[in-house]
């Protein structure tokens, strides 16, 4: 029984952490713009000046409240509401990582202060360079380009358009 059910945890630990490392991609810059446009000078100062293990306990948060997300969106997309499911998961997945990112922004070296989070984090960060270094992600990650340009293409085209129709009018 531990041969079957062990390949099968490494399978579904691998499966999660590319669904995070995904979902990190769009939150990055998500959570980088609310930090450009959002001044919270007060609050940041304050996060700030917490001493490493509150900092941690913090950042613990919204992992502990909106982690139980995904369970909630399986069940939803299990029982037949499979848009209500998509969206909840996806909102979930993405406030908690653009929360847990500018958290981890506003307190990182006072969190590479506490050894067991240090010692986590370089594991991570191993995994993460592992999986970006495979043949896999390489092509996702050239498939997204490819997407991207496409879209910023049609959305120029379509701009220009309107323009163009809004210059005849006049």
């Amino acid at each position: 029984m531990k041969r079957i059910l062990k390949p099968l945890t490494y399978v579904l630990a691998a499966i999660y952490f590319l669904v995070d490392a995904v979902f990190m991609a769009v939150a990055r810059p998500i959570a980088r713009w609310i930090g450009r446009h959002f001044e919270f000078r007060r609050l940041r100062a304050w996060i700030r000046s917490l001493p490493p293990y509150t900092s941690l306990a913090l950042f613990s948060v919204p992992v502990i409240i909106l982690e139980p997300i995904k369970p909630v969106a399986a069940y939803l997309a299990a029982t037949g509401q499979v848009l209500s499911g998509a969206a909840t998961f996806i909102v979930g997945e993405l406030l908690k990582l653009v929360l847990v990112e500018r958290l981890f922004h506003l307190t990182r070296d006072k969190l590479m202060r506490i050894p067991a989070f240090a010692w986590a984090y370089g594991k991570y960060a191993a995994a993460k360079a592992w999986l970006q270094a495979t043949e896999a992600w390489r092509a996702v990650r050239a498939v997204s380009r490819a997407v991207r340009d496409s879209v910023a293409r049609a959305r120029a085209r379509l701009v220009n358009g309107f323009s163009r129709l809004a210059a005849s009018r006049d």
